[in-house]
């Protein structure tokens, strides 16, 4: 065979070869499933959920995002449905609640009619204002993310943080630091007892975020962040 020939050979099948490797790698981004963020698309905190939507694309993710008043029954077919504290709670759409889907939110006012808490605002559920840090106390839960027990540094600086007081059956994972009745994480499996006696119908996570505190995460949050999608979803 000519060297020019070789040569355009070798060239040619380097080139399919990393043409398959591309198509390998986007098959691989893209096989995760569809996340439902729910939010207030025309919100003042619009920006940073659309951090959140990269954030989970980068994670290979599809992420289908959702304006506050539709319904559960608009979902679609979704691995995860994830409710944003920018919505508002009086605007949301019906039916999360019994929705046989996994379901993650950082929203306080939307716990008790998830009946992921109980009714009463600072008792029950709340928003702390100036906090960076949370306690780990269930090192071993997949949602931990590994990290150890004790003091873990979630913000690079000072920000809100969403709290609330869980039922019986739920997984406590964090609380406030200093605040050990306060619980920043705190998940549900499948069938545990939550509050009103109500079961859940699918795993439920509690995430300590604020309006716009996402973007502030530090690289501990971010893990926790991806360790709390991860078991929800089923993949942790």
């Amino acid at each position: 065979m000519p060297v020019s020939l070789l040569r355009r050979t070798l060239t040619i099948g380097a080139m399919l070869a990393t043409c398959g490797m591309a198509s390998n790698t986007l098959a691989a981004t893209a096989s995760r499933g569809t996340v439902a963020l729910v939010m207030q698309t025309n919100g003042p905190n619009a920006d940073v959920d659309q951090n959140i939507r990269l954030h989970l694309e980068g994670r290979g993710f599809t992420v289908r995002m959702l304006n506050q008043d539709t319904p559960a029954s608009n979902a679609g077919d979704v691995r995860l449905v994830i409710l944003s504290s920018t919505i508002s709670a009086k605007q949301v759409g019906a039916g999360w609640r019994e929705l046989a889907v996994p379901l993650l939110t950082w929203e306080g006012d939307l716990l008790d009619d998830l009946a992921m808490t109980g009714k009463h605002l600072d008792t029950d559920y709340g928003e702390s204002r100036r906090e960076r840090f949370v306690w780990l106390v269930n090192a071993p839960h997949p949602v931990a993310a590994g990290l150890p027990a004790g003091a873990t540094n979630v913000y690079r600086k000072q920000a809100a943080m969403n709290w609330g007081k869980p039922g019986l059956g739920a997984s406590i994972i964090a609380t406030l630091y200093g605040q050990p009745e306060k619980a920043a994480i705190f998940t549900y499996e499948k069938g545990a007892t939550m509050d009103y006696e109500s079961l859940a119908p699918a795993r439920r996570v509690m995430f300590f975020l604020g309006n716009d505190t996402f973007t502030n995460l530090s690289g501990a949050g971010i893990k926790l962040f991806d360790a709390a999608i991860d078991w929800a979803t089923g993949d942790r």
